[in-house]
């Protein structure tokens, strides 16, 4: 799957709406228990929110959020306040609960 365009980023934030953070990064940062459970929300879930309780600098956020990208290959949606929310498509197909929007192409 490639990069998500404008209209899937806001499809997915219309979906999160409602979620509550799943993943917490804490004092401690990126570690390799919060990338596990990172891993694990994904796969479940495919669309994850996380709460940021010790970076409330906007800097940081945002480069936590490239690091959590690269590290659980997923991508961003978007940032409000000091919760992210972070998508990654189900690799099986049978799994899938997030069916995106294809552009129109005319």
């Amino acid at each position: 799957m490639g990069q998500l365009t404008g209209f899937q980023k806001r499809f997915l934030r219309s979906l999160a709406h409602p979620l509550k953070p799943v993943v917490f990064v804490g004092q401690k940062g990126i570690t390799a228990a919060f990338t596990e459970a990172m891993n694990d929300a994904l796969d479940q879930h495919e669309l994850v929110k996380v709460k940021f309780i010790d970076f409330k600098e906007k800097i940081k956020k945002l480069a936590l959020t490239q690091h959590i990208e690269k590290d659980a290959s997923c991508e961003m949606v978007g940032i409000i306040g000091h919760v992210a929310t972070f998508y990654r498509r189900q690799s099986d197909a049978k799994k899938r609960k997030i069916n995106l929007p294809q552009p129109n192409k005319k």
